[in-house]
């Protein structure tokens, strides 16, 4: 790793088939270990059921409420400052449902690569 402040660009923000808006904070040759990702997902709206193969991942909550799926853990309903620990492989989504944005942090470790998403929705694979 090295010694980098990366400045946030909402800009950068892109709507993904999970259903989800991503920012890519730190995903780049500066740090080899992990990544980070701000999401955010509407009012309303529940993200596919996915889950990373060889990556696990980390969910810290800025804000808003959701409903936490993660295929071996009971359904949980979570908010701003809770972290949701999901080991590689596992199935998993998010429910907003709160009456706000659902905005949280995403920590995958090793680094996100596309190659390594599953999407789910249309698979009995649960």
């Amino acid at each position: 790793m090295r010694s980098e402040i990366k400045q946030g660009d909402a800009s950068a923000e892109y709507e993904t088939d999970e259903r989800c808006h991503i920012i890519e904070v730190a995903n780049d040759s500066g740090d080899e270990q992990l990544s980070i990702a701000r999401a955010r997902v509407d009012v309303g709206v529940t993200t596919a059921w996915h889950r990373l193969i060889g990556i696990s991942e980390r969910y810290i909550i800025v804000s808003g409420k959701g409903l936490m799926e993660v295929e071996d853990i009971e359904a949980t309903c979570v908010g701003p400052g809770d972290v949701v620990r999901i080991p590689a492989s596992k199935a998993q989504r998010i429910a907003n449902t709160g009456d706000e944005q659902l905005i949280f942090y995403a920590v995958c470790a090793p680094p996100f690569s596309a190659q390594a998403y599953i999407n789910l929705e249309s698979s009995a694979d649960l």
